[in-house]
């Protein structure tokens, strides 16, 4: 009887030894990175979540709402109490152009995009694919701070097109070139430009490219219907100017105009918008959406150029940022204006206010916006990083809500270039760019700008970090 009891003991000791010892021995799961109780705004609905994000090796492992994180350890733990969580910006309308001479000050915006939350940029097309080719190799192996980069290569345009580096199409054999020369680069998708480009050779690009899979956007000749362009597979529509044509009543008969020459660019604005109608800009929209066709309103541009008249910039924050070489080259935007008449400056600014109203429509219709700042040399007091928040103002100043402006930026970016697999939302097993917000955008799209942490390319780059970055980029 002893030795049983003593037997039974002893097994029961020597299974609670086995208990603790298996439990002493299991490993801690460890992570790069885990970003504690912070407000994770999904995208999708708007819905705000307390959650906890682990990451590993640049990609968001896991995420848990459940706070008890004893099991778990990292290299890095990110106390994000009270701070609100979005997928890092992107400007999904940029130029990196200029020449040689203004390398280095195309060079110096990815400070000033990085600065500003923007992990991702859309370079829509300049004359330096060399160094943006360059500079994105160096981005992603951490040599050099920057924002990864989505870019076009040269524009597609005709003989003689305004841009420098553009290439120049004038037959199907030029196009089957150009678009052979831009996947050599490899580009991430094909720019069309309209300053010389026949409207047969802008109808054929598209469909040369959508052949071949290339995803497109651009502006459109005013010698082409915006239907026929939709119909020739184009992604994505650079500016408002296409929607208005393609939202007249009149729009054939305005065209027809255009081919014959009787009248250009300008002259045609105020007659698109005034004879704008709502039965045929409510076709028009049905169509972009059904197509999956996106829109870039680039609505902070216009109002900088449209009041250039008004709006004294030179006490402007951002702009000591600009080289001189960069501000010389916004003086013939600033000529064009100050040379104008008053029913030219007037028509400039009632097209603005129009936009913005285009834009809220196009919105409310279900057509996916894209949030670009079309920031770059040329582009007078458009600022690289900063007209990125402005454009998102811009959008919600509309009427277009928060949550909307917030998805036109990384969400329908990510979309738009086929990278949402990767991109756009916060998601487990997405790339972690990620953005840590002292406040609320839902409330406030300003407080996009009111920056506690960023996380891009496996890197955190904290509020100090950040400062030192605009500081560093100080030109002036």
């Amino acid at each position: 009887m002893k030795i049983s009891i003593l037997l039974k003991r002893t097994c029961l000791a020597l299974c609670c030894l086995t208990l603790l010892l298996s439990c002493k021995s299991e490993p801690k799961i460890t992570y790069d990175v885990i970003i504690k109780n912070g407000n994770l705004i999904d995208l999708e609905d708007g819905s705000v979540s307390i959650s906890n994000i682990l990451i590993t090796n640049n990609r968001i492992v896991k995420i848990i709402a459940d706070a008890d994180l004893t099991s778990i350890e990292a290299e890095t733990i990110i106390d994000a109490t009270g701070k609100f969580i979005v997928p890092g910006f992107w400007d999904n309308h940029t130029h990196f152009r200029g020449g040689d001479s203004l390398i280095n000050a195309n060079k110096n915006f990815l400070k000033l995009f990085m600065a500003n939350g923007i992990t991702t940029v859309r370079d829509a097309g300049g004359d330096l694919t060399s160094s943006v080719l360059e500079w994105r190799k160096a981005i992603a192996n951490n040599e050099l701070v920057g924002p990864t980069i989505f870019t076009s290569g040269p524009k597609i345009d005709g003989p003689g097109g305004t841009w420098a580096g553009s290439l120049e199409v004038d037959s199907d054999e030029d196009i089957t070139k150009a678009l052979d020369s831009l996947q050599a680069i490899p580009s991430d998708f094909v720019k069309i430009y309209d300053s010389r480009i026949s409207g047969e050779n802008y109808i054929k690009v598209i469909q040369e490219a959508e052949k071949r899979g290339l995803i497109t956007s651009g502006h459109m000749p005013f010698t082409v219907e915006l239907d026929a362009t939709i119909d020739a597979g184009i992604d994505a529509v650079e500016h408002l100017y296409y929607i208005m044509k393609g939202s007249s009543a009149q729009e054939k008969e305005i065209t027809q105009q255009l081919i014959n020459k009787e009248i250009g660019f300008w002259d045609a604005m105020p007659l698109l918008q005034s004879s704008y109608s709502d039965s045929t800009a409510l076709k028009t929209f049905e169509h972009l959406k059904s197509k999956n066709v996106f829109v870039v309103p680039t609505l902070h541009i216009g109002g900088v150029l449209s009041y250039l008249d008004e709006v004294n910039h030179s006490n402007d924050a951002y702009l000591k940022y600009m080289s001189d070489g960069i501000q010389h080259t916004y003086k013939g935007r600033i000529d064009r204006v100050k040379f104008a008449s008053e029913k030219q400056v007037a028509d400039r600014k009632a097209l603005d206010r129009f936009f913005g109203e285009l834009a809220l429509k196009l919105n409310e219709n279900g057509v996916s916006l894209l949030a670009g700042s079309d920031s770059g040399a040329y582009n007078s007091y458009t600022y690289p990083g900063i007209s990125l928040h402005k454009e998102m103002e811009a959008m919600v100043a509309t009427g277009i809500s928060p949550l909307d402006a917030l998805k036109s930026s990384a969400y329908n970016g990510a979309k738009f270039l086929k990278q949402d697999s990767d991109y756009g939302t916060i998601c487990e097993g997405k790339i972690a760019d990620i953005v840590l917000l002292n406040s609320n955008p839902l409330e406030n799209i300003k407080n996009t700008q009111d920056i506690f942490m960023v996380l891009s390319n496996g890197n955190q780059h904290t509020r100090t970090e950040l400062d030192n970055l605009l500081n560093s980029a100080i030109a002036n």
